[in-house]
């Protein structure tokens, strides 16, 4: 197996909020939209970030998950400064998320600051100096020059 993904997928107690968060507040406009089942949303080339309604997503597992709460995951959003974190953290929270913590300098060298969205999914928006992506697509966590 190639190490891609493809689509991320997670479980929602409450989709009508992850619908008007992400698509009416933050402007993100879904590829698909199922009312009361799953809306995707297009998140990088390549990659897909689904929110599915947590009944319809334990009964897609055959009931194999108990608990459909989504805990120890961020999703990251590298910006190309620490002016940007800021902006995007105040954006994120004017559109409904909860400030989990105010942007501030982060230990690798750069600048962070997290939010959850209305379901709690934990967002980290960040400025890290050493990440950089080639022509080919491949991340380095190196500083540049």
């Amino acid at each position: 197996m190639e190490p891609r993904i493809h689509f991320i997928t997670l479980a929602t107690p409450d989709l009508g909020a992850a619908r008007a968060f992400y698509r009416d507040g933050l402007g993100w406009e879904p590829l698909a939209d199922v009312p009361g089942e799953i809306i995707f949303f297009q998140a990088a080339p390549g990659l897909v970030l689904g929110l599915f309604d947590a009944v319809k997503f334990r009964e897609d597992v055959g009931g194999a998950v108990p608990d459909t709460s989504v805990t120890g995951v961020t999703l990251s959003h590298n910006v190309d400064s620490p002016e940007a974190v800021d902006t995007v953290v105040a954006s994120a929270v004017r559109a409904g998320a909860r400030l989990v913590k105010a942007p501030q300098r982060a230990g690798f060298g750069g600048y962070h600051g997290h939010f959850a969205d209305p379901n709690g999914v934990l967002w980290e928006i960040c400025h890290n100096p050493g990440w950089h992506v080639d022509g080919t697509g491949r991340v380095s966590l190196e500083p540049a020059g």
